[in-house]
């Protein structure tokens, strides 16, 4: 798959295309994308995805906008894993928000894109005070030569596939619901970085992944784990994303994972920890002693819940 970290001034070759924020590439999210690349294999074109960034409610107001449910490299990561050919990141700014939806399809869709097929939400809008729509699409399409068809909401468990609903059930602690509406576990990929190394003083050692300071996170607590990365198979362990109340003031959130069964050296390496089952919420204990009781307690519990599932 290409990266393209800005939309061309003029296309280099026709397109199939969508657009959207696509958070967490739900299943509404797969169902487009099935479509967009049949439509692009069938046409012999490339399937390309037009995504913002910052999300547009991050930039208007960052105070109230809905935690990301993925980061950029986890979704770009998905949209390869779904066919995708190109992804072209649309920077998000004054210039965009108050661009004309005319204006938009002109200078974005046909001339930087070159948009030969065009799929949409049934909810998409655009442009300005977004006043865009499919209608807007359809007329523009036969103005300019390409074809616009929308997808209808996908429903799962009696439930609408949003993003919302997914954090909806990730806050709830259903993360079983949360798998089924994504079409995989929740994730978090990152970095392996060094850490206070309190985890191996205290007999779970534990490798610390990366988490940029000022992303904010749809879950927090100690989880039942799979981590993809560490070897040729995945591993089981358990988790804490949180900020360590027990240990630090710092109110940073930190993702911890200990693996079960593992002695190695994980810094530098680049881990998918795939989230399973919540177990508890983050607490504030009275001293390492217990601390260190309530880690036995959950690695006990996410030991039996692994088990479980293998079962």
């Amino acid at each position: 798959m290409h990266l393209f970290r800005h939309v061309p001034t003029t296309a280099d070759r026709p397109v199939a295309l969508t657009l959207g924020n696509f958070d967490g590439v739900h299943l509404g999210h797969r169902e487009m994308l099935r479509r967009l690349v049949a439509a692009a294999r069938a046409r012999q074109l490339p399937a390309a995805v037009l995504t913002f960034e910052p999300h547009p409610r991050e930039f208007f107001a960052p105070d109230q906008a809905p935690a990301r449910l993925t980061g950029l490299r986890d979704k770009l990561r998905l949209l390869a894993d779904c066919g995708v050919d190109r992804v072209y990141l649309c920077r998000f700014d004054y210039r965009i928000a108050q661009m004309p939806p005319s204006t938009f399809i002109e200078r974005i869709l046909v001339q930087g894109l070159g948009a030969r097929w065009v799929l949409v939400g049934d909810d998409f809008r655009f442009g300005a005070r977004r006043a865009g729509d499919y209608s807007t699409l359809t007329a523009a399409g036969r103005q300019h030569g390409f074809t616009v068809e929308s997808t209808e909401s996908i429903r799962a468990e009696g439930i609408r596939v949003s993003s919302t609903s997914v954090r909806e059930a990730l806050a709830s602690g259903d993360l079983g619901l949360a798998a089924r509406l994504l079409g995989a576990p929740w994730s978090i990929g990152g970095r392996v970085v060094g850490g206070d190394r309190l985890g191996r003083e205290l007999g779970f050692p534990t490798a610390n992944v990366h988490v940029p300071a000022r992303r904010r996170l749809p879950v927090a607590g100690i989880f039942a784990v799979t981590t993809h990365g560490a070897g040729p198979d995945p591993r089981p362990g358990v988790a804490s994303l949180g900020v360590r109340p027990t240990v630090t003031d710092s109110g940073q959130m930190k993702l911890e994972v200990h693996l079960f069964d593992f002695a190695g050296d994980l810094y530098g390496a680049h881990l998918q920890v795939d989230f399973l089952h919540k177990l508890r919420d983050e607490a504030r204990y009275d001293g390492l002693p217990a601390l260190v009781r309530q880690i036995e307690i959950d690695c006990a519990q996410a030991r039996d819940f692994h088990a479980r599932l293998a079962a």
